[in-house]
């Protein structure tokens, strides 16, 4: 996927927008898109909620290699020298939610993703005070593969999340930006990420509808059969329905459609079998329309036939049924079925800001001061010790280093370091200056990239964050303006 690298001159931004260095070489960042069309946002984020958030309960913390956790080394440098501080400040209005723990921001949640290898991961993050209320910040190695190379698919954000649960809706990824540095040489002094993110939603009960309304419908919807009695299939029949019967046949069951009480069923074949297959009501003439199922990723993987695989417009994964007639003597022991036709609808929940608020952001900001950082845990020690679910959000206060490290595995040169036990799965988590625990807001000044044994004892006890400078404060800036849309409408139908 090829990246945008636009320079600051030529984004039309003004010095006064964020006070960036005027004595800096003018900074670059990158720009990927995750899902701008609606249609596909709403894919990303079904993919993850269907069949009861299963996909989610599925994911497992982006996973470093315990056993490889770097030593960091100080480089006896002090603040870097990248022009005046800046800030801007959270909202003053904070949204009004029922937050059990009176220490953890309404903000923070956990970022969902699949990587290369085709596994379900998640990293933590938190949503911060932007321009169009959509922006969430994370690490960059949480939203760009290997650091530097495509984007990871089906990207969402779920603030407050817990077991399987989206309590305020869920937040598809519409653009992402990074920056150069980690864009281009996979250099973690730029391992920070501003995620642009649509309208979230929830699901919000299901309707019946008629069968063309449910091949219209582009969102969630299933086919739910109905038992009935004998009279109500005679008059499906009669109506030229779907209705259609099961249970145990003998081959000299098998009649014509003319025997007295000869009953209707349904067999699944092969597409090709279906083509073939003449219409009208003879024995193996066509039964019906191929009917689409939405499944699961699970699901598609595992059906083995007859029916045929594919995607729908959205990237749901379907299965299109085929079926025959056949006519049966009439039996005890026969079932009547009629299919109902579902949708499920679909609530838009807002924008991330409007609805769990946002964090401020500062940068070049002296070193030592005091922070709070937050993230889900779940990663062992190097040692094996477990002492993290990444089921609850944990949290470390202290000041920083008064010095910039590096790690030169990732080519680190000035990173800001806390000393701090939380292990991977807390990557992307924010840290926070000027944390107040009333308001639950702060100004974000770094975020979770790496972890660190400084004593050797196959303990993580330092973690390390990108020294938040002029550089990030542009492409801040730049996801700033990055406008977002609408996932669903008011009637629960997906948006074009």
């Amino acid at each position: 996927m090829k990246r945008l690298l636009i320079p600051l001159a030529l984004a039309g931004l003004s010095a006064a927008t964020l006070s960036a260095p005027a004595n800096a070489t003018a900074p670059t960042w990158a720009k990927d898109p995750l899902a701008p069309k609606p249609a596909d946002a709403y894919s990303n984020a079904f993919f993850w909620l269907d069949a009861n958030g299963a996909a989610l309960r599925k994911a497992t913390q982006y996973r470093w290699d315990a056993k490889k956790v770097e030593k960091l080394v100080a480089t006896g440098s002090k603040t870097p020298d990248d022009g005046k501080p800046g800030m801007v400040a959270p909202p003053t209005k904070a949204p009004t939610l029922k937050v059990k723990n009176v220490n953890l921001p309404r903000t923070i949640g956990k970022v969902f993703f699949i990587d290369h290898k085709g596994e379900y991961r998640w990293c933590s993050a938190t949503s911060v005070q932007s321009r169009h209320r959509n922006l969430v910040a994370t690490a960059g190695h949480c939203v760009f593969e290997n650091g530097k190379d495509d984007v990871f698919d089906k990207w969402v954000f779920v603030p407050a999340y817990y077991q399987g649960k989206a309590p305020y809706g869920i937040y598809a990824g519409a653009y992402a930006f990074t920056s150069y540095d980690l864009d281009t040489y996979d250099d973690y002094d730029g391992d920070f990420a501003f995620v642009a993110v649509h309208n979230g939603f929830q699901f919000d009960g299901e309707k019946r509808v008629t069968k063309a309304e449910f091949d219209k419908w582009l969102g969630d919807k299933w086919i739910k059969p109905r038992e009935i009695d004998r009279k109500e299939f005679e008059k499906c029949l009669l109506n030229l329905g779907d209705c259609y019967s099961e249970g145990e046949d003998k081959p000299s069951d098998l009649v014509g459609p003319d025997y007295p009480g000869a009953v209707l069923e349904k067999v699944e074949v092969k597409q090709e079998t279906y083509d073939d297959a003449k219409v009208g009501k003879g024995n193996g003439y066509k039964f019906g329309e191929p009917a689409v199922e939405q499944v699961t990723k699970d699901q598609w993987d595992a059906y083995k036939g007859p029916g045929k695989k594919g995607t729908d417009q959205t990237g749901n994964y379907t299965i299109t049924h085929y079926y025959t007639q056949k006519w049966v003597k009439p039996g005890t022991s026969r079932k009547y079925y009629e299919p109902q036709y579902i949708l499920g609808i679909a609530k838009d929940t807002g924008r991330v800001g409007d609805v769990v608020g946002g964090q401020g952001i500062a940068w070049n900001q002296p070193l030592g001061g005091k922070v709070m950082a937050f993230g889900y845990p779940a990663d062992p020690h190097p040692d094996g010790d477990k002492p993290f679910t990444g089921v609850t959000p944990k949290w470390c206060y202290g000041n920083t280093a008064k010095k910039t490290y590096q790690a030169n595995m990732f080519r680190v040169e000035t990173h800001q370091v806390l000393k701090c036990s939380m292990t991977g799965g807390a990557d992307g988590g924010p840290w926070l200056l000027r944390y107040s625990n009333s308001k639950r807001t702060g100004y974000l000044n770094g975020v979770t990239s790496m972890f660190h044994d400084q004593d050797e004892n196959n303990r993580v006890d330092y973690i390390s964050s990108a020294y938040f400078d002029g550089e990030v404060a542009d492409v801040y800036n730049k996801a700033n303006y990055a406008e977002t849309k609408k996932i669903v409408g008011p009637n629960g139908e997906l948006l074009s």
